[in-house]
C-alpha cells in the first residue's frame, strides 16, 4: 500500500527507489567497485607527480591534493567527489588523474566535510574556500589560475552547481556537473535524510535550480540514461532553469551509462565523460 505523496506524486518508498542508486543497476557490487576505485587511486598517487593534503582552510577537512601536469603553467582542473555528502573523501578519486593529467592539465581534487557533523552550508561554504585558495596559490604548483575548469560527480555535481550560483568564487572557464542533484526538497523526503537532516530553509539555500547562476561560464550536465527518472528529470529541469540569453547549460544524456559507470569514465582520458569535463 502506496504512503502520502511527498514530491511530484512519489512516496518515501518510490522516492528511496529514485535515489538509491546502488539498487538501480542489477547486481551491482558497491563494496568492489569501491575496492576497484581505491586501488586506480592508490596506483594513481604513485604514477603522477602530485603534492597531498595541502591545506586550504582551517577545518580538518579542508584539504586537497593537486596532480601536476608536466608542462609549465598548464590549464587547472577543480574536481568535487561525490558520496551524497556524507560519505568518501578526496583520496577514493586520485584515479581522475589517469583521465585528466594526460591532456596537459593539472588536477586538483577538493575534500569536505561530511555531513552531519558539519550543515550543507558549510559543506558548500568549504567548497568555495578551496576555488578561493585556488585561485590564489595554484601558481606555485605550475597551474595557470586564469583557465581553471570544474566538474564534479553525484553530490560534486550538485557542488559544481553550487559554485556557479555563488559570486564569491573566481572566474571559471567551464563547468560539468556530472549526475547531479540540483534539487533538494525529494532529498528531504527520502531516506538519505535521515543521516543529513535537511531541513526546509536548508533546501531553499542549496537547490541551484532555483538560485539565480552568478557565473556564465559554458556548463555541461551530464547524466547516464540508467541513472533513473529522477536524476534524468534533476538534470534536464535544472538544465533549462539555467540557460537563458548570457549562456547555455547543456544537457548530455549518455546511452547506456548508470550512476557508477559515468563515474568510472573519469579515469580515461580517452572517455567521452572527460571531453565533456574538460569542455572539449
Amino acid at each position: 500500500m502506496a504512503g502520502p505523496a511527498l514530491f511530484r506524486g512519489y512516496d518515501r518508498a518510490a522516492l528511496d527507489r529514485e535515489y538509491d542508486n546502488r539498487t538501480k543497476v542489477p547486481g551491482f557490487d558497491f563494496a568492489g567497485f569501491l575496492r576497484d576505485c581505491d586501488a586506480q587511486s592508490q596506483a594513481a598517487r604513485a604514477r603522477h607527480d602530485c603534492v597531498l593534503d595541502l591545506a586550504y582552510g582551517p577545518g580538518a577537512a579542508e584539504k586537497l591534493d593537486i596532480f601536476r601536469a608536466a608542462v609549465p603553467n598548464a590549464p587547472v582542473h577543480v574536481f568535487f567527489h561525490g558520496g551524497y555528502w556524507r560519505m568518501l573523501d578526496k583520496r577514493d578519486f586520485s584515479y581522475v588523474a589517469d583521465g585528466i593529467v594526460p591532456h596537459g592539465v593539472t588536477l586538483v581534487v577538493v575534500n569536505y566535510a561530511l555531513m552531519p557533523a558539519v550543515t550543507m552550508a558549510e559543506l558548500v561554504a568549504q567548497c568555495r574556500r578551496a576555488l578561493q585558495w585556488i585561485d590564489a596559490n595554484i601558481g606555485q604548483y605550475g597551474g595557470d589560475a586564469s583557465r581553471v575548469s570544474l566538474s564534479g560527480h553525484s553530490a560534486g555535481g550538485h557542488l559544481v552547481a553550487m559554485m556557479l550560483a555563488s559570486a564569491a568564487v573566481p572566474p571559471m572557464v567551464h563547468a560539468c556537473a556530472i549526475s547531479g542533484i540540483f534539487e533538494l526538497e525529494p532529498i528531504r523526503h527520502c531516506f538519505l535524510n535521515d543521516t543529513l537532516g535537511l531541513q526546509p530553509a536548508d533546501v531553499e539555500q542549496n537547490s541551484p535550480r532555483w538560485l539565480p547562476r552568478q557565473h556564465w561560464c559554458p556548463l555541461t550536465i551530464a547524466v547516464g540514461e540508467r541513472e533513473g527518472d529522477e536524476y534524468l528529470r534533476q538534470s534536464r529541469d535544472f538544465g533549462v532553469a539555467w540557460s537563458g540569453e548570457r549562456g547555455i547549460a547543456r544537457v548530455v544524456v549518455m546511452p547506456g551509462i548508470d550512476h557508477f559507470s559515468i563515474r568510472a569514465q573519469l579515469g580515461d582520458p580517452a572517455s567521452a565523460m572527460v571531453a565533456m569535463a574538460l569542455g572539449h
